[in-house]
């Protein structure tokens, strides 16, 4: 049974690009591993949505990928992390890893003054997720969580580096750094990509977290615990599949800032359950 499922991919899901920063972080960690990415560019941005359209539209997403015969399922989306987490793990045999707990946890191992600042999309702050998910997980730091709209549109487009996007984040981040915040949290997969203005910023004494490099080692342990983790010994090298709900054309162009490398094929896709729902709308 172990061996089988060894060989099976891993299914990872976004609204968008923002989870080929996981992607990135989980071929560098595990090489071997088959992946099967879906980027939901034709319903993005999820933070602005409601939770019930973004769980419903996760559900219909894992759904997808599940029936592709993934062995674990991430959810490389803070707002469908929030939204969606429990529902996912309470409907399907796989394991399913979100973003929200292992950035926390990475938080809370480097602050020195236990003040953590979580910036993310309008959904994430105001459904009081990683609030929660401090108390749950006993972490003792002080995490306040920030919304930053409008900050995944300029990932989405492109303009990560121009004038206009860092005169954007210094308005909106810096009154929110007081002295005592000594550590960021990256509470959105798009942000590493601004994590150039967001640095310049925040400054030195500040160190950012994102959730990607946590999230990939959870996946990690995830595998070796349960024997499912394929190794070099049974493959040179994993497979990359990437599907968009958008235009694959636009995907790939951007996608290659994400992943560090170029995306020479990925394949548009419809999800069934929601192109039926947006018909009968």
């Amino acid at each position: 049974m172990a061996a089988r499922v060894r060989e099976q991919p891993i299914g990872i899901f976004d609204s968008g690009l923002g989870g080929l920063t996981v992607v990135q972080s989980l071929r560098d960690l595990l090489p071997a591993e088959d992946l099967i990415y879906l980027g939901d560019t034709a319903r993005y941005p999820y933070g602005e949505r409601s939770v019930d359209d973004v769980r419903r539209f996760a559900v219909a997403i894992a759904d997808d990928l599940v029936a592709r015969g993934i062995k674990l399922l991430v959810v490389a989306c803070n707002s469908a992390t929030v939204a969606a987490l429990d529902t996912l793990r309470a409907r399907f045999d796989i394991p399913v890893v979100g973003v929200v707990e292992p950035a926390l946890r990475a938080a809370a191992s480097t602050s020195r003054t236990r003040r953590v600042l979580v910036i993310g999309t309008r959904l994430t702050a105001a459904s009081g997720a990683y609030g929660h998910a401090v108390a749950r997980l006993g972490l003792e730091i002080d995490a306040e969580t920030y919304a930053c709209p409008g900050f995944v549109e300029l990932v989405e487009e492109g303009r990560a580096d121009d004038a206009e996007t860092y005169a954007r984040v210094h308005q909106q981040l810096a009154p929110r750094l007081t002295a005592r915040v000594d550590t960021l949290v990256l509470g959105c997969t798009h942000f590493p990509l601004l994590a150039r203005p967001i640095s310049e910023v925040a400054g030195r004494h500040i160190t950012l977290v994102s959730s990607a490099d946590e999230t990939a080692f959870d996946v990690r342990d995830l595998l070796v615990t349960a024997g499912w983790q394929r190794t070099r010994s049974t493959a040179d090298g994993g497979s990359l599949t990437v599907l968009t709900t958008g235009d694959p054309l636009r995907f790939r162009t951007l996608g290659a800032q994400f992943l560090g490398e170029r995306l020479t094929d990925v394949r548009q896709h419809r999800i069934a359950a929601l192109d039926r729902d947006q018909d009968a709308a």
